[in-house]
């Protein structure tokens, strides 16, 4: 085979042993007081290096399109485990000075703009504008990504089954008030699958049109939130009339059209519908976290932190629960969670959600799985994917 010459350096990019150490620079800087010009140069010419880095990826990126194939749609090109690993990857190389969670909001964006090249990922989750189901979407898949707001969980569900979207959020649970039943209730008959989580800090703001505690009668918000910020209400508000809607964002809609109401949402509603901050954050748990599903159309490979979300049924017999339980225990696979629901298939019939440590394609899983439909009248696997970050 003929020696191939090296292929030329794309414009702007110099070769890595060329490259200024900006570490080593600020290292020598650092002995003296350093002059604010040169500062600047140096900054500058970091974000030059930067900037062709980015372009650089982008057109790596685009020879994974041409690897793929012509015909392959924006949802083709999307491994969720491929992404948990680059992320972790960062999150390892970390030292500093900017946080992890920073680093990862950065990664995250670069990476969405780089699949978006081929055609943007279109993502339902509940709407409208402004909800924190939104801001989900966004730490999940980046800005990049199109969002679709519809009306109801059941419509996120409905839109990605139909291929309308390609993926959806949904909230599951709260970390104080818990199981977000009409998420649960839509998994026993969807064929849809559990491809990733996102876990956000939900921060609590009762926003208004005029920004006057004094003005307020009445409230708008979703149940849940209502419920997150029950001891500031009753402190606070207790004479103003609370009113449930069907999201936080809905609730920003209806308040901005009177002086005398006020809704409980996310900072980022009341800019979407130009309210003013009354007070905030209002919840009344200062860890107030709420896990959400990424819904797609089949399982992903492993990622290596992986977590498995379950369907069983269990048959009417003593020692039923115990049998479907014992085969992880066997197996050495951690259970996160459990939780029982109306089955929808019989009176007093019941199905059990549960989450364990792991994907469906492990060793150790594989085989408390194949132990479990022994004991099980019948065993859905809705998902096996990465752990959320952070």
């Amino acid at each position: 085979m003929a020696n191939k010459k090296p292929s030329p350096a794309k414009p702007g990019i110099q070769p890595a042993a060329a490259r200024p150490q900006p570490a080593k620079a600020a290292k020598r800087a650092a002995g003296k007081a350093p002059q604010l010009s040169d500062v600047r140069g140096h900054i500058d010419g970091i974000d030059l290096q930067i900037q062709a880095l980015i372009a650089e990826r982008a057109r790596w990126a685009q020879q994974v399109g041409k690897a793929k194939g012509p015909l392959k749609a924006a949802v083709d090109y999307y491994r969720p485990e491929r992404e948990s690993q680059v992320l972790r990857q960062v999150l390892d190389r970390n030292d500093g000075p900017l946080s992890d969670e920073v680093l990862l909001r950065l990664f995250r964006e670069i990476m969405s703009a780089c699949l978006a090249q081929q055609e943007p990922l279109k993502v339902g989750f509940l709407g409208p504008e402004g909800t924190f189901s939104q801001q989900a979407l966004h730490k999940h898949f980046g800005h990049s990504a199109k969002g679709l707001p519809l009306a109801s969980i059941e419509e996120v569900f409905q839109e990605v089954e139909a291929g309308n979207a390609d993926f959806g959020v949904v909230p599951v649970e709260n970390s104080g008030q818990g199981t977000i039943q009409s998420t649960l209730d839509m998994f026993l008959t969807s064929p849809l699958k559990i491809c990733g989580e996102v876990e956000l800090s939900v921060h609590q703001h009762l926003m208004s049109r005029t920004g006057r505690l004094e003005d307020i009668e009445r409230v708008y918000s979703h149940p849940m939130s209502l419920a997150q910020c029950k001891a500031w209400l009753r402190q606070n508000l207790p004479k103003a009339e609370k009113i449930p809607v069907a999201s936080n964002a809905e609730a920003a809609r209806r308040a901005r059209t009177a002086d005398d109401a006020a809704a409980i949402a996310g900072e980022s509603a009341g800019h979407v519908y130009g309210l003013k901050v009354v007070a905030g954050p209002i919840q009344d748990r200062q860890d107030n976290t709420t896990r959400f599903l990424v819904l797609g159309r089949e399982l992903f490979s492993a990622s290596g932190h992986d977590r498995t979300s379950l369907l069983v049924y269990v048959r009417d017999q003593p020692g039923a629960l115990y049998n479907v339980l014992s085969p992880f225990a066997r197996h050495g696979v951690s259970m996160n969670r459990i939780e029982s629901r109306p089955s929808h298939t019989g009176r007093w019939q019941y199905a059990f959600f549960i989450d364990v440590s792991g994907h469906v394609a492990d060793d150790s899983v594989g085989r408390a799985l194949s132990e479990l439909g022994d004991y099980a009248a019948d065993v859905k696997v809705l998902g096996s994917y990465p752990v959320a970050l952070l």
